[in-house]
């Protein structure tokens, strides 16, 4: 019928419009991806020399400059613990008492036997003076009294060692024995007193990194290397910056062969006693590059253990092998791979490959690096 003929024109006439539209959709998608029918617009920048400073980062142990364990020089059971933990003590003040009844006991009987041989002694004199007992005799009563006194001396030192004292002047750490426990002479740590007016902060770095260190410092020897060291600074466990710079003053001059590391060691004064024996944190050391390439960090990428950028010549995209000698704070200093007056890619990374054709859109690299927020 009429009806149903002018069904099917209608019906045909929708399906053609859709494939046209369609059609016309794609090829407006295809002409944004390929800048209306041309090349692909991407963001580039032209690599120059430039001085820049970054940091070298590592994890550190936190230590007293002195960092002395408390122990007992006799064995016996704590009575009383005179200080607290986190207390400032001063060196010699009393920190614990052991008992002494045993001693008291055995010193009134070493003190007995004293005057016992002071009587012999006395009894003796006389008699050698008077020709009657030789003078062997009066040597050997001596003697005698000699090793009773030794003997009572040695038992009333032990009373005065029973009152344990600090060892140092600082602050007191852990108190692992309380009331009742028993110690044991010249083995069991009580605590520590730690002298934190100074701190250690040690940190290890692997052999590459350390003789590429090296390298950059001025000075003739290791040791005019380390006076030049520039000074470092410390980030705290909460992330915040400590507000005193620290120095690096020694190396244990020896690689770990387990490892491959050498452990380092900074000061840092700590005036204030924020830090204490056991902090942790992490030690920026300041590098400064003179007259280096340098990059965003976003217009390199990794595949299977290398680096890469993407060059423009000739408005051609060529995928290139670079080496750094560092990247931090947004940026990578390039060793080798560019030269100065290469152009880059710096966005857009994604979806393209060496030979597409790409239309250069001269950025500045400050613009680049601080549109980088950090997410956290």
């Amino acid at each position: 019928s009429t009806f149903k003929k002018m069904n099917k024109v209608l019906i045909f006439s929708s399906i053609a419009l859709f494939a046209v539209g369609c059609k016309n959709g794609n090829q407006q998608a295809s002409g944004a991806m390929m800048g209306a029918g041309g090349p692909k617009e991407l963001p580039v920048i032209i690599v120059g020399e430039q001085r820049t400073t970054s940091d070298l980062s590592f994890p550190v142990n936190i230590e007293g400059v002195v960092n002395s364990p408390v122990q007992a020089k006799i064995s016996g059971y704590i009575t009383k613990v005179l200080v607290d933990e986190g207390q400032a003590v001063s060196q010699g003040q009393p920190m614990f008492q052991l008992e002494t009844q045993t001693l008291n006991q055995s010193a009134a009987s070493a003190k007995a036997q004293v005057e016992v041989a002071q009587v012999e002694v006395n009894k003796i004199r006389p008699l050698v003076e008077k020709n009657i007992v030789s003078k062997v005799q009066l040597e050997t009563a001596q003697a005698n009294l000699q090793r009773a006194q030794a003997a009572y001396n040695e038992i009333a030192s032990n009373i005065g060692f029973a009152v344990v004292k600090a060892p140092v002047s600082g602050v007191v750490g852990a108190i692992s024995y309380r009331e009742g426990a028993l110690v044991t002479a010249n083995n069991t740590v009580l605590t520590t007193v730690s002298d934190v007016k100074d701190v250690y902060a040690y940190f290890s770095m692997n052999e590459k990194d350390y003789l590429s260190f090296l390298a950059q410092t001025k000075g003739a020897t290791t040791k005019e290397k380390l006076a030049n060291f520039a000074e470092v600074s410390l980030v705290l466990a909460n992330g915040q910056l400590y507000n005193h710079k620290g120095k690096i003053q020694t190396v244990t001059g020896q690689i770990d062969p387990t490892t491959g590391s050498i452990q380092i060691r900074a000061t840092f004064p700590n005036p204030d006693r924020l830090l204490t024996n056991g902090n942790s944190g992490t030690i920026l050391i300041p590098q400064t590059f003179d007259k280096s390439l340098v990059i965003p960090e976003v217009a390199v990428f990794e595949q299977q253990g290398k680096i890469f950028i993407y060059k423009v010549e000739d408005n051609t995209i060529k995928q290139t092998v670079v080496t750094l000698k560092n990247r931090a704070n947004n940026l990578a200093v390039v060793e080798t791979g560019l030269k100065a007056g290469d152009v880059i890619i710096v966005q857009g990374l994604n979806g393209i490959r060496t030979g597409d054709k790409v239309k250069p859109q001269p950025v500045s690299m400050d613009s680049i690096v601080k549109a980088i927020q950090p997410i956290f």
